[in-house]
């Protein structure tokens, strides 16, 4: 959204935010959301612990009351310039960020329901209206010395003189994706620190609404911000109502006591960042994973990291990408069970690992497909077929618990017939199911193998005829 703003001006942000929620609706009509966010929960938690850092880490420069530094692109340089220019800090302010914060901690332990965040606000802005009126002896950086006087309008029409070209088309996709993949990634965690189970659909909805209203007033695009939203549901806040109730405070905070708001020492200002930050980290998430599976906890540790080096959308996308090859992997393991028969008799139960170890495989094999049949893991069950040994003359492949085959797999069902009926093995086909008997029976080497006898309604009546 920066990067728009320094581009084309600050006026173009009320059309990107009008555009990019027309974008989201069309997401929303054409029921595309279900396919942006397929995450798994260790990349949201490690999305969240980075989001985390990157809250507290940004307030450096305020709580230790340093002002005039140069301003970095990257996250990791701007705090690179704090800490080389730590003999600048301002004891006043370090003392005032750790006393707020310390009380917001403590207050925690004693009061949920009532946010310490309404006492730190009103004092800061007492002290801060003191110090700027030199009523005390205290140097404090407020938001009025950092952004001037602030006043707040109902109304601000946006400007549309702008020629539409493909760079703000692209920054409008860009924003309506970020915004989506924020919403629902909120939404996500939210339903985990409230136990409860969000409308997907009514999200998207209301992000494009929201998007939309917020252009025509001349306001920024909009999505749902994970900090607001933990400081909410942390405060006791979790009720829908809550955000309509958030949002009439605003207006009220926005038209009438806004001006009293410049006074807020901006130390006041990080240590309810601070910890708003510490209370979105749950360690319970990261526990689990470490006793049940490190490798996801890895996952999420790098997710955090490149949330703070590099972007959080950024960290989002190596997550999700990573957790996606790790899936296809899990998945490429052929999933089946293996009867061994000799003379009529059952003489062994195999899953597809011990399929090596196996001398003896019997006369007469069973190979069960299990669950999918895809590009996937078809390699997967080339490779077993093709270990069964020369000992075993009849192969029953059963399809009684396979529920989906892609046309890769349908490819591999003749590669492995292939391969053993050129080993001199005679293949059977066993409970061929409505869901995959359709797409098999237009296959010539399927209908062959009809015309010989060698497909059959159930495996109990192949292993009859062996």
């Amino acid at each position: 959204m920066v990067v728009y703003a320094l581009s084309y001006g600050v006026s173009i942000l009320p059309l990107l935010a009008i555009l990019s929620g027309l974008f989201i609706l069309l997401v929303y009509v054409l029921k595309l959301e279900r396919y942006i966010i397929f995450i798994p929960s260790s990349v949201i938690h490690g999305f969240t612990l980075g989001v985390a850092f990157i809250i507290a880490l940004g307030q450096l420069n305020f709580a230790l009351g340093m002002a005039g530094l140069a301003q970095h692109e990257r996250f990791i340089a701007n705090i690179q310039e704090t800490l080389s220019n730590l003999e600048k800090a301002n004891l006043a302010a370090v003392v005032l960020f750790s006393a707020c914060f310390f009380f917001l901690l403590v207050w925690r332990r004693f009061s949920v329901k009532i946010p310490g965040v309404i006492i730190v606000a009103p004092s800061g802005i007492l002290l801060g209206y003191l110090s700027q009126e030199g009523r005390i002896a205290v140097d404090l950086q407020t938001l009025f010395s950092k952004f001037g006087n602030i006043s707040g309008k109902l109304w601000a029409v946006p400007d549309f003189n702008f020629v539409f070209n493909k760079g703000i088309f692209i920054g409008a996709m860009t924003i309506a994706l970020v915004a989506i993949l924020e919403t629902l990634l909120s939404a996500k965690i939210a339903d985990g620190m409230t136990r409860t189970k969000h409308n997907t659909r009514k999200e998207v909805l209301g992000v494009g609404a929201a998007n939309i209203a917020s252009g025509i007033f001349g306001g920024i695009p909009a999505t749902a911000a994970l900090a607001r939203t933990a400081l909410n549901i942390k405060s006791g806040a979790d009720h829908k109502v809550s955000a309509a109730v958030s949002s009439v405070f605003i207006a009220v905070i926005s038209l009438i006591l806004l001006p009293f708001f410049k006074y807020l020492p901006l130390a006041a200002v990080a240590a309810i960042l601070v910890f708003t930050a510490v209370q979105m980290v749950e360690k319970k998430h990261f526990l689990h994973l470490y006793k049940h599976d490190k490798s996801a906890l890895f996952l999420s540790l790098l997710v955090a990291v490149v949330t703070v080096v590099e972007d959080p959308i950024v960290g989002i996308l190596v997550g999700a990408t990573i957790a996606l090859l790790v899936f296809a992997n899990n998945m490429s393991r052929a999933e089946t069970e293996i009867t061994l028969n000799k003379d009529k008799q059952l003489i062994k139960r195999i899953n597809s690992a011990q399929l090596l170890h196996t001398r003896n495989h019997g006369d007469v094999l069973v190979y069960r497909f299990a669950g999918q049949l895809t590009y996937v893991n078809a390699q997967s069950h080339i490779n077993n077929i093709s270990l069964i040994n020369g000992e075993t003359k009849i192969v029953i492949l059963s399809f009684r618990n396979l529920f989906f085959m892609d046309v890769d797999g349908m490819g591999s069902i003749q590669e492995m017939v292939s391969i053993l009926e050129g080993k001199g093995k005679r293949v059977m086909l066993s409970a061929v199911n409505g869901l995959v008997a359709k797409p098999l029976k237009k296959e010539g080497w399927f209908r062959e193998l009809g015309e010989r006898g060698s497909v059959f309604a159930s495996t109990q009546e192949a292993l009859e005829k062996c």
